[in-house]
Order: C-alpha cells, then sequence, then structure tokens
C-alpha cells in the first residue's frame, strides 16, 4: 500500500490515537471527586415530607421582627407585598402597587404561601434563597420563623402555632390538592422537574 493511498486515512487514525489518549490522560491536579461529606452539605433540597429537615423552631411572633432585621421588607415590602420583589403577603386589595410585577409574577394570585402545595416549599426557598446576597446565611430557627410568619399573614396557620420538622409538614396548604406531583412522586436527592416545587 503506497503513501499515496494512507494519505486520507491519517486524519482518521490521528484523531482515534487522540480520543484514546484523551480518554487516559492524567488529571493534572485539576479536580476530584467530593466525599460523601461534600455531597450531603450540598444536597439541601426539602421535598414534601420535610424528612431532611433540620432541628428547630419558630413562631409568627418570631418571624415579625425578623421580617424587618433580616432585610425581607426592603425588597418584598413593610406589609409583603407592593414593592419591586415578588409578593410575599397577599394585599388587602384596595391598592395596586407601583411597580410592575417581575418575571416570573408573583402577585396576589400566586403568593407561595397559598400557591405552594405544601409548607415544606416555603421553608425551602427562603433556607435556599433568601435574603438575596446572602443567601443560606439565616439560623434554621429564623427560617422556621420567618415560613411561620408568611404562613400566619396568608392565613395558612394561627400566630401562635409552633413551626418546626414535625409541625410544618403537617400544615394543610390552601393548593395542598391543586398539586401536580404528589409527595410520593418526589424522592429525596432525584432532580425536580421544571415548574415544579
Amino acid at each position: 500500500m503506497g503513501f499515496r493511498r494512507l494519505v486520507p486515512v491519517i486524519p482518521v487514525i490521528v484523531i482515534g490515537m487522540w480520543q484514546v489518549g484523551a480518554a487516559q490522560s492524567p488529571t493534572y491536579g485539576v479536580g476530584r471527586t467530593p466525599t460523601a461529606e461534600e455531597l450531603r452539605a450540598w444536597d439541601i433540597s426539602i421535598g414534601p415530607t420535610g424528612k431532611e429537615l433540620p432541628p428547630g423552631h419558630g413562631t409568627a411572633k418570631e418571624g415579625a421582627p425578623l421580617f424587618m432585621q433580616k432585610g425581607c421588607a426592603g425588597c418584598h415590602g413593610r406589609t409583603g407585598s407592593m414593592a419591586q420583589a415578588p409578593t410575599l403577603i397577599k394585599s388587602d386589595g384596595t391598592t395596586k402597587s407601583a411597580f410592575s410585577c417581575l418575571s416570573p409574577c408573583v402577585n396576589d394570585s400566586n403568593v407561595i404561601a397559598l400557591h405552594a402545595p405544601y409548607a415544606t416549599v416555603v421553608w425551602d426557598y427562603i433556607n435556599r434563597a433568601m435574603p438575596l446576597g446572602k443567601e443560606q446565611t439565616l439560623k434554621a430557627d429564623e427560617v422556621y420563623a420567618l415560613a411561620a410568619f408568611l404562613l400566619f399573614k396568608n392565613g395558612v396557620i394561627k400566630e401562635d402555632d409552633v413551626m418546626d420538622a414535625q409541625s410544618l409538614p403537617k400544615v394543610q396548604m390552601p393548593n395542598r390538592n391543586g398539586a401536580a406531583l404528589p409527595p410520593e412522586a418526589w424522592k429525596h436527592g432525584a432532580p425536580r422537574l421544571a415548574g415544579y416545587p
């Protein structure tokens, strides 16, 4: 077989050798497999049953001052509505917000404390995403208290109800029967479908 016949085959041979070499190349000290403890620390999802909730507790009375102290009112408004950030507490309906609704639009018709099918969704969101710019800095007791405050202000629980790992999952949310996925359809550690809590 002459050299001229090999010329068209050379690129295929080179690419094949490169793929074999790349698959067997060293990592050069870049990256490593995370430890089981690191994976557990990153897995902060709270499912509908609440089995992943940490110890702690809080009431709406404890959550009211935290709403101001932790900056919630700065974005969501002193009343939890009529501000630039999404509505957290259903407004009285007599006034109209001067701000346009941010996308995705969260207003009186879909406030998280009324629209979420499980109270654990409220806890999970506050814990993972608030306060903006200081995410995951709230203590568990503070998250329970803020969740209790929002649930109380939206008429879901009583002001003196104590929210903790046992009581929060038992809260009967107004949209519990409107949920697209029942709790048994979601398994801890499994990815959630887009559009579902």
